[in-house]
Order: C-alpha cells, then structure tokens, then sequence
C-alpha cells in the first residue's frame, strides 16, 4: 500500500518505467527520478563499473540534470532497482539513496524529500533525516 500523493506516484512511475527501457545486467541497475521545483522531472542511470570507486550513482547523475538545467529548488527524488535476472522478484523495486548520496542530496536538495520503502508501504522522508548530525564545515 502507498500513501503517495499523485504527484509522488507519477515521479515513482518514471524512474520504474526509465529504468525497465535501461536495464543493463552489471551497468546500469539502478534509475532516479528527481522532481525540481518547476514540476519538472530528470531521469538519471546508475552507470556502473569494473572499478567501483569509478561507478556514479543514478541520484547523482538525475540531481545533476535538474541543477545544470538550472533548478533552484529540489522537490522530491526516488530510485528503483531493477532486479537481476536470477532474482525471485520480477518488478523494480525501490531502494533508499546510499551514505554518498545522502551527503550529496543534503549539500545539494537540502529541503527535498525522499521517496522510500517502510514496511510495505512508500513515504517521503526529508532528506534531512536521511543523515541526522550532519558533519558541516565551520563558517
């Protein structure tokens, strides 16, 4: 069950329905969708490599898309993971940003909200949950 607003129901659809068209076994397992405060909504792909610390997250790569096209504000973001093909579950499902994108997300969407997995249900979380205690550089 989801408690969703239609408009989170609608970002979660395009990072599911990106990241079924994408799907690259050990490339790309991983869609985002961010909506910036225009309505507007950016995809991102995970790209994965032989080298991880070379591998770029797809919140990464879909926040990147909504800053250059120059939004101010971040709304919401969500990302899904495409299963492998010998996984039991056949549907993308979503995952919650890794420790480096919670940093990011807060340096860059502070006010934003996360689309996540609790139980089964999905709820927005601000982002500033994600990473309570926050470091930040002294002014």
């Amino acid at each position: 069950m989801s408690t969703l607003a239609p408009a989170d129901r609608e970002l979660l659809a395009a990072a599911t329905d990106f990241i079924r068209t994408r799907y690259v076994e050990n490339r790309h397992h991983i869609g985002a969708a961010v909506r910036g405060g225009s309505g507007r909504v950016y995809l991102g792909l995970h790209l994965d490599t032989y080298v991880g610390r070379c591998s770029v997250c797809a919140e990464a790569v879909a926040l990147g898309a909504a800053l250059s096209a120059g939004e101010a504000k971040i709304d919401a973001i969500v990302s899904v993971r495409h299963p492998r093909p010998k996984e039991l579950h056949a549907e993308p499902k979503v995952v919650s940003p890794c420790g480096i994108c919670r940093e990011m997300l807060t340096d860059f969407a502070p006010g934003s909200a996360v689309i996540m997995a609790r139980g089964d249900d999905l709820v927005r979380v601000p982002v500033g949950e994600l990473l309570p205690e926050k470091y930040r550089r002294a002014p």
